[in-house]
């Protein structure tokens, strides 16, 4: 079995979930983390018994590593994603893949020249009820699906903003969507396909920062079904994330990790199993703590990457496919500021 040897570009709290992630897998070593901030990257590099390289050049240049992760500010990923193609490493990118869509197709174009392979992290994809929302809507259970929506209403403190890069149109490139919401926008457009318009309102209510802490959109997708997207990061003390498709012939209402509602008219013994084994409420460690979520959505996450890389079969949340949430907020953020609706080429 190869040993995959990775490296991490970041120091912070979501560097900390991909070192474990990464040492949990038996085909993963993790060889060594970078970050601008040395302690930070220090007291990594002790915890989880790597080496500490310099910097990202030092670590690009070694002939040990062959993947890196980045874990970096959101508005830094393209620097050190290009410069990993150069030196012919594959790279999984943490969300969002960059804050414009301008440095996304850079960083896209970098990889497709050197030949290597450029991944995103959306880990809420590598929930076990994803999978079976995924084949609902494949085939065609929900009848002509009329309405989906993502609703995101957590919470998060003065003290998270302050001092940070989060909350900053340089680096955080958004709030509330482009930070929080991102992985349910991402989970909506996987699982109902490109959206056709949409009109947005975007606020900054609760927080002194420089973008929106809530945000609310309308949309219309291709396929004419209408949606909704709310995200905050206002809601004290934070509530459970929530995913709702229907259409003439079926229902699904996830919360969480979980369903509320799995009902179609052509029930069967199979969605009664489904139902009782994901009834019960799991997960709600992000909507006050970032820090209180599971490594595991992560490691499954890298070791899908993996498989691409050992299989040469393309890996389902290519640089390609990681932009379309980013293109989506980009848009909610267009409509907003434009006071008019956005449509989609």
């Amino acid at each position: 079995m190869k040993i995959w040897n990775f490296g991490i570009i970041g120091a912070g709290l979501i560097a900390d979930f991909h070192a474990k992630a990464i040492q949990s897998l038996e085909n993963a070593k993790l060889v060594g983390i970078c970050g601008s901030n040395r302690d930070k990257a220090m007291n990594l590099a002790d915890k989880y018994k790597c080496r500490l390289f310099a910097d990202c050049d030092e670590m690009l240049r070694s002939d040990e590593i062959e993947v890196v992760t980045i874990a970096t500010p959101s508005g830094a990923h393209m620097e050190p994603v290009i410069e990993a193609a150069r030196h012919g490493k594959h790279v999984l990118c943490e969300k969002p893949l960059e804050i414009t869509l301008e440095r996304i197709d850079k960083m896209i174009e970098s990889h497709e020249k050197a030949g290597t392979k450029l991944g995103g992290i959306f880990n809420f994809r590598f929930n076990d009820t994803v999978k079976y929302l995924k084949e609902a809507v494949e085939q065609e259970r929900f009848g002509k699906i009329t309405y989906a929506s993502v609703h995101v209403p957590w919470w998060r403190s003065d003290d998270y903003y302050k001092d940070s890069w989060h909350g900053t149109l340089k680096l955080d490139g958004g709030g509330a969507l482009m930070n929080q919401a991102i992985h349910m926008i991402d989970l909506l457009q996987y699982l109902m396909g490109p959206v056709d318009s949409l009109q947005a309102y975007t606020a900054t209510l609760g927080h002194p920062i420089e973008v929106e802490d809530t945000a609310a959109a309308v949309l219309r997708f291709k396929n004419n079904a209408l949606g909704v997207i709310y995200g905050t990061t206002a809601s004290f003390p934070g509530q459970f994330r929530r995913l709702e498709i229907t259409g003439t012939k079926g229902t699904v209402i996830q919360v969480e990790n979980s369903f509320k509602v799995w009902q179609f008219a052509d029930q069967t013994e199979n969605d009664t199993e489904i139902f009782n084994k994901f009834n019960q409420i799991e997960g709600g460690g992000g909507v006050s703590d970032p820090g209180a979520i599971p490594f595991e959505p992560h490691a499954k996450n890298i070791a899908a990457f993996i498989e691409s890389l050992e299989s040469g079969n393309p890996f389902e949340i290519s640089g390609f496919e990681a932009r379309k949430a980013v293109e989506i907020i980009l848009a909610v953020y267009s409509s907003s500021k434009n006071m008019k609706p956005f449509y989609f080429k």
